[in-house]
């Protein structure tokens, strides 16, 4: 446990050291909330990351967990939302971290305005997300049979589930307002995203013979592969950094509290990995896709009423517990 933890167990005691002597204890509560909250509500995302990542070899496992701290840490909890707030408020990035770093009540509000194009891409991406898998006729594991198995009977064309995405994301648009325009262009970019990614990793994969589910990416292949885990990383990131501000509105706070609840994640994702434990509790990947499918819904919800951050949580914490027990069922009912 201490090889894979390790370094998550010292982060997460160096961050809240530093906050309490660096800062305050009040600074130390909230970078201790903040990790347990983005651990707590990421565990869908451990999930989805390790089938990718149980595709890649341990060279790229290693990196996810190193360059990916960077990424996690510098690049999704901190330099992206300056980039949104830059675009979103027409700001000079130099005004936009000075707002960051010493007026964080004004960046809170310029995050708030770009919050509709923040939910609306993060929900396209994660809701074609999901769609890829529901609508998987290859799938042999079935979780849910009345849901799954007519979806699967109408799946095998891979534009349908973003034409579907595409869809719902033109119906949330239209009632979107006097920000109808933003939420298409960031939904439509979302669901495209993912689209175009997916498609490039499956045409490497099958260009280079392998087009296996159970053989490792190798190549360009495992280079989109990790580039596609970090873009994953920062679509789960979006709500948890919009609901940061409601604990603290200091910005190094923010990025310090989520990013180590993102080491957090990615230690999770390695040990699931190593230990094959999507192998053999054969419905936890079933259960994350039905967690980002409510967490999808309530990014694209939020746009026109406030969806709780415990509330989107604790529904895909109790759908992932309820695949894990079915899990085990099984898993049991195997061995006998």
């Amino acid at each position: 446990m201490i090889r894979y933890f390790g370094t998550s167990v010292f982060l997460t005691v160096a961050a809240i050291v530093y906050a309490l002597f660096g800062i305050s204890p009040a600074a130390a509560v909230s970078t201790a909330i903040l990790i347990a909250i983005e651990v707590a509500f990421s565990f869908d995302n451990a999930i989805i990351n390790a089938k990718i990542l149980e595709r890649l070899s341990k060279t790229w496992q290693q990196l996810f967990l190193t360059i990916g701290m960077i990424f996690a840490i510098v690049g999704m909890r901190f330099v992206f939302p300056i980039l949104i707030v830059m675009v979103t408020a027409h700001l000079p990035w130099h005004q936009v971290i000075d707002d960051a770093l010493h007026h964080p009540k004004t960046y809170g509000e310029h995050l708030a305005e770009a919050h509709a194009s923040i939910s609306a891409f993060g929900g396209g991406f994660l809701l074609v997300l999901t769609l890829y898998f529901l609508f998987d006729d290859v799938r042999k594991e079935i979780w849910l049979e009345r849901i799954e198995r007519p979806l699967q009977k109408i799946g095998g064309n891979v534009l349908l589930p973003p034409f579907i995405a595409a869809l719902a994301v033109g119906v949330v648009g239209l009632f979107a307002g006097h920000e109808q325009g933003v939420v298409l262009r960031a939904g439509l970019v979302g669901v495209a995203s993912y689209t175009l990614i997916k498609l490039f990793i499956d045409g490497l994969g099958k260009l280079s013979g392998n087009d296996n589910s159970t053989k490792q990416y190798t190549g360009w292949g495992a280079f989109l592969a990790f580039m596609y885990l970090q873009i994953l990383d920062a679509s789960f990131s979006f709500d948890g950094v919009l609901g940061a501000f409601a604990i603290t509105d200091k910005i190094v706070l923010i990025a310090l509290g989520l990013g180590v609840g993102a080491i957090w994640v990615r230690s999770l994702t390695v040990y699931m990995v190593r230990k094959g434990t999507l192998s053999a509790y054969i419905y936890l990947e079933h259960g994350a896709h039905y967690a980002i499918f409510v967490l999808a819904a309530a990014l694209l919800g939020s746009i026109f009423f406030e969806v709780p951050d415990a509330l989107t949580g604790i529904v895909g914490l109790g759908v992932i517990g309820s695949s894990f027990l079915a899990s085990r069922q099984a898993l049991h009912a195997r061995h006998r």
